[in-house]
C-alpha cells in the first residue's frame, strides 16, 4: 500500500507597504516561537491534551464503526466542542465524543456523533467527493508539531473517505501540483474508516497506519484537532481553534495528542506495480487501431521517518479525467488543474508565493503538451522534512513523442526531455518560512536537428505570518524574486527583463479583510517550467472588504461588501494597460446556506495589439472603457436539487456582452447524482456577433464507498469537439485499485450541437488498469 509523505508547505524599499512590512516583521519576531506557544482555543495557557491509550498486545479492533470493543472505554473521551458557526464560541446543538488509541502499527480514532438519525445527511460516497452536501467529521494531524503543516482527513455517515495535506503557508491546502491549481484532497493516503448508524446518531472507527505518515520519531506528542458539520443546521463545531480567525486548517491552534511511543513504519519500503492494456482508434491515422499495453512500477522508501524517496518507471495516467471546458475570450492562456497522482502527492512543498502568481514551477509542463500525454520514462522524487527544512526534488525524463493535434489538425513532434526541480523551505518564527527553488529543462535535438538551450530558473520567497497582530488578528506577508535564463543568448536582455519580483500584505480576518500587493514581471520572464500568462507589467492592487454579521436579523448569517482597485502599467514605458475597479455591492449569506451577490466592475484597458476573439472577428488596438453589472447566487448544497449560477451584462471592448452560467445538481438517492453545467456568452461587436457556449453533463453512481462510476459529456462551440469520459473505479482495498476507462471524441461539422448535429469520430479508446501496493 502506498505510503505518502507529509509536506509542509527587487528592492523592497521601492514597493508599497514597507512600513507595514516592518511592522509585520516586528510582530512575527515578537510572536511566541515554535509549537510550544500554541494555546487552547486561542486563550492564554497550555494547549489542551488528548491522551492516546495504548492497545494491549493481545487486543485487536474489528473495524466496523460500532466501537463495541471494551478497549475503547479505557480511552478518555473529549467532548468540549464549541461552535464556529453560526455563533462563535456557542454551545453545540449536538454532543460529540472522540477517543484515540494506538498500537505500534497504527492510530485508531473512535467517534460518536449524536443527533436525530432522521436529520443525518449523507449523499456522497465517492472517495474525496465534496461534502458540502453532507454531515461530516474532519480531523488533522500535525505529526511534526510545528504548528504549520499536517494531514487532513474527513468522513461522512456513509463511510466516504477524503484526505489531503496542509502546507506551511498558514492554513492552506497542498496537492496543487507545484502551483498547478489542483484540489487540496488530491493526496490519497492508505487508511481505513467504517461507520455505523445508531438510534442516537452515528459512529465511526478509523485506522491510520503509521506507514502512511511522515513524522518526527523523537516526539511523543502530535498536534490534533477535530471538526464536525451538522449540515441540516448549517452548523460547524470544533474542539480547538473555533474562532473564525483560526479554524481546523491552521494547526497552530490545534490541541495535543500525547502518550505516543514505540511507533513503527516497518522497513519503510513500498512497491506498487501496475499494468494497463488499452485499445485506441484514431480514424485519421495511417494505422488507425492500436492495442498498446504497458507495466509500470512505483517504489517508495522512507529514508527517515520524515523524509521519503520515490521512483517511478513507465509512469501511466490512463485513469486521469479529461480537463474541464472553459470559454476564453481573453488574449491570455488559461491554467488547468493538475490531476496526475505522481505530481499531486507531496506537491505542497513546491508552492511558491501562491497568492502572487509568479509560478516558476507548473507541473503540467512535464508530460503534457496541447492536452496530450507525453510518455514519462522515469520519475524520481524526494519529499519531506529534515529538521527545520522542508525539501522537495524531482528528476524526470520524458520520451520523444509525436501525435496528431485534434485542436490544430496538425502533427506535433516533441523531442526527448529531462526535467529537474529542487525546492527548499526553512521554518522561522512560529508560522513563517523562507525558501528557494531551482528548475531546469533540457531537450534532446529535435527532428530538425536543432537543440534548444537549457532553461534554468532560480527563485527565493518568504512567507511571514503572525496571529498576534493587534492582539489576536492575523497578518501575512509574501515576498518573492525569480530569475530565468535568457531563452536566446544571442539577444542581450537585462536582469529586469528576465525577473519577476513582488510583495503582498494580507489581513485575512473575520468582519474586516484587506490586502495590498505589488508585483513586476519583466518582458522576458518566461520560466521554462512555469506558467506566466502575462509579463512585461508593473501592477498595484489594494482591496478592502467588510462582512458584518447582523445579530438582529435571524435569517441572515453575514453580509458582504468590498472594493478592489487594480492598476497595471507597461514596465518599460509606464503606459497604462489596465485599470479596474471592482465593487462587491451587496452580498448575503443566509442561515439556510443560500447566498446571493451583486457586483459591478469598471475596466479601462489599453490594447497595443489586436487579436482574434472568434473566427473572423478581431479586437482592434485602442483604448477602451467598459462597465459590467452582475448577479450570482447559490442554493444550499444539502438540498436534493441545488443550483449555482450568475448573469452579467456590460461592455466588451467596443461592443457588449451578456453572459450566463448555471450549474444544477440533482441527488435523487444517496450515491447517485446528476449535474448539468451551461455557460453562454452572447457578444456583439461592430465587426460581428458571436456566441461562445460550453455544455457539460455529469452522472455519478456510487453503490458504496469502494465502487464509483463517473460519466462526463462536454462540448464547446469554439473547438466544436464533443468529449465523453467514462470511468469505473473499484477500490479493492485502500492502495489496490482497478480502473476501467472509455473515452470518445467527436467533432461537430454541423451548425449547432442541439439542432444541426453532424458528428464524426476523431478518436476513441478504452483502458483497463490495475495496481497493487506491497508494504514491507
Amino acid at each position: 500500500m502506498n505510503s505518502k509523505s507529509a509536506h509542509l508547505r527587487s528592492s523592497a524599499a521601492s514597493m508599497p507597504g514597507l512600513a507595514a512590512s516592518v511592522l509585520l516583521a516586528t510582530a512575527v519576531a515578537a510572536s511566541p516561537g515554535g509549537a510550544a506557544a500554541q494555546t487552547a482555543n486561542g486563550d492564554n495557557g497550555a494547549p489542551p491534551v488528548l491522551e492516546a491509550a495504548a492497545l494491549p498486545v493481545e487486543v485487536r479492533i474489528d473495524l466496523d464503526g460500532r466501537m463495541e470493543e471494551a478497549v475503547w472505554q479505557t480511552a478518555t473521551p473529549i467532548t468540549d466542542f464549541s461552535q464556529q458557526e453560526p455563533v462563535e464560541g456557542g454551545a453545540p446543538s449536538e454532543q460529540t465524543e472522540i477517543r484515540v488509541v494506538f498500537d505500534e502499527d497504527a492510530l485508531y480514532i473512535g467517534a460518536i456523533l449524536y443527533g436525530d438519525p432522521a436529520n443525518i445527511l449523507a449523499y456522497q460516497r465517492q472517495r474525496d467527493a465534496s461534502l458540502r452536501t453532507d454531515d461530516r467529521f474532519m480531523w488533522i494531524l500535525d505529526t511534526f508539531l510545528d504548528g504549520r503543516t499536517g494531514y487532513f482527513f474527513e468522513i461522512n455517515p456513509a463511510g466516504l473517505m477524503g484526505d489531503g495535506i496542509l502546507t506551511g503557508s498558514g492554513g492552506g491546502w497542498g496537492g496543487g501540483g507545484g502551483g498547478g491549481g489542483g484540489s487540496g484532497k488530491a493526496w490519497d493516503g492508505i487508511w481505513e474508516a467504517r461507520t455505523a448508524q445508531r438510534d442516537d446518531g452515528w459512529s465511526a472507527e478509523i485506522r491510520i497506519p503509521f506507514r502512511t505518515l511522515n513524522f518526527n520519531p523523537d516526539l511523543d506528542s502530535w498536534g490534533i484537532n477535530f471538526q464536525r458539520t451538522i449540515r441540516h443546521r448549517n452548523e460547524e463545531i470544533l474542539w480547538r481553534g473555533y474562532r473564525r480567525n483560526e479554524g481546523l486548517f491552521r494547526p497552530v491552534h490545534a490541541g495535543r495528542l500525547t502518550g505516543l511511543r514505540n511507533l513503527s513504519q516497518g522497513l519503510g519500503l513500498e512497491a506498487r506495480p501496475s499494468a494497463v492494456t488499452t485499445w485506441k482508434n484514431v480514424p485519421g491515422n495511417t494505422d488507425p487501431t492500436t492495442f498498446p499495453s504497458d507495466v509500470s512500477l512505483d517504489v517508495n522508501y522512507s529514508v527517515t521517518s520524515s523524509l521519503r524517496a520515490s521512483a517511478s518507471i513507465n509512469t501511466d495516467f490512463a485513469e486521469v479525467e479529461s480537463d474541464e471546458r472553459r470559454v476564453n475570450l481573453t488574449r491570455f492562456p488559461q491554467r488547468f488543474r493538475e490531476r496526475r497522482d505522481f505530481f499531486l502527492e507531496g506537491s505542497g512543498v513546491f508552492s511558491f508565493a501562491p497568492r502572487s502568481g509568479p509560478t516558476p514551477f507548473f507541473s503540467r509542463r512535464i508530460g503534457l503538451r496541447s492536452g496530450q500525454q507525453i510518455p514519462i520514462q522515469y520519475g524520481t522524487r524526494l519529499t519531506g522534512q529534515a529538521g527545520k527544512y522542508e525539501l522537495g526534488f524531482y528528476q524526470i525524463g520524458t520520451a520523444a513523442h509525436s501525435f496528431f493535434s485534434e485542436s490544430t489538425l496538425a502533427d506535433v513532434s516533441i523531442p526527448r526531455e529531462t526535467f529537474t526541480v529542487a525546492r527548499m523551505k526553512r521554518s522561522i518564527f512560529e508560522q513563517s518560512t523562507i525558501g528557494a527553488i531551482y528548475t531546469r529543462r533540457a531537450a534532446a535535438p529535435g527532428a530538425d536537428g536543432i537543440v534548444e538551450a537549457d532553461g534554468h530558473t532560480v527563485g527565493i520567497d518568504a512567507q511571514l505570518n503572525t496571529r498576534h497582530f493587534f492582539g489576536n488578528k492575523r497578518l501575512e506577508m509574501e515576498a518573492f524574486f525569480v530569475w530565468n535564463s535568457n531563452p536566446d543568448p544571442t539577444v542581450d536582455r537585462s536582469l529586469n527583463d528576465l525577473t519577476a519580483r513582488g510583495l503582498r500584505l494580507n489581513f485575512p480576518n473575520d468582519i474586516w479583510t484587506a490586502h495590498i500587493s505589488y508585483r513586476e514581471f519583466g518582458d522576458d520572464y518566461r520560466p521554462s517550467l512555469g506558467f506566466v500568462p502575462r509579463n512585461g507589467f508593473r501592477r498595484v492592487e489594494p482591496r478592502v472588504g467588510w462582512a458584518p454579521r447582523p445579530q438582529s436579523i435571524a435569517w441572515i448569517r453575514q453580509l458582504d461588501f468590498a472594493v478592489q482597485f487594480r492598476n497595471l502599467t507597461n514596465i518599460d514605458t509606464g503606459v497604462l494597460e489596465e485599470r479596474e475597479w471592482q465593487f462587491d455591492l451587496f452580498g448575503i449569506d443566509f442561515e439556510s446556506g443560500d447566498n446571493i451577490e451583486i457586483e459591478a466592475t469598471r475596466v479601462r484597458e489599453f490594447l497595443d495589439y489586436g487579436y482574434e476573439v472568434s473566427d473572423g472577428i478581431d479586437i482592434l488596438p485602442g483604448d477602451y472603457t467598459t462597465w459590467e453589472w452582475g448577479m450570482r447566487g447559490r442554493t444550499a448544497g444539502h438540498r436534493r436539487v441545488s443550483m449555482f449560477g450568475g448573469i452579467s451584462r456590460g461592455g466588451f471592448w467596443d461592443g457588449d456582452r451578456t453572459r450566463m452560467n448555471v450549474r444544477a445538481s440533482f441527488r435523487p438517492n444517496p450515491g447517485v447524482s446528476i449535474s448539468t453545467n451551461f455557460e453562454h456568452n452572447a457578444v456583439s461587436l461592430p465587426r460581428g456577433d458571436f456566441d461562445a457556449d460550453v455544455y457539460e453533463i455529469e452522472g455519478e453512481w456510487n453503490p458504496n464507498q469502494w465502487v464509483s462510476v463517473t460519466n462526463q459529456i462536454r462540448y464547446d462551440n469554439d473547438s466544436n469537439i464533443v468529449g465523453l469520459f467514462a470511468r469505473l473505479r473499484w477500490i479493492v482495498r485502500p492502495g489496490n485499485d482497478v480502473f476501467l476507462v472509455y473515452t470518445h471524441n467527436w467533432r461537430n461539422l454541423g451548425l449547432d450541437i442541439l439542432s444541426d448535429r453532424d458528428l464524426i469520430t476523431l478518436s476513441r479508446g478504452s483502458a483497463i488498469k490495475a495496481n497493487y501496493t506491497y508494504r514491507f
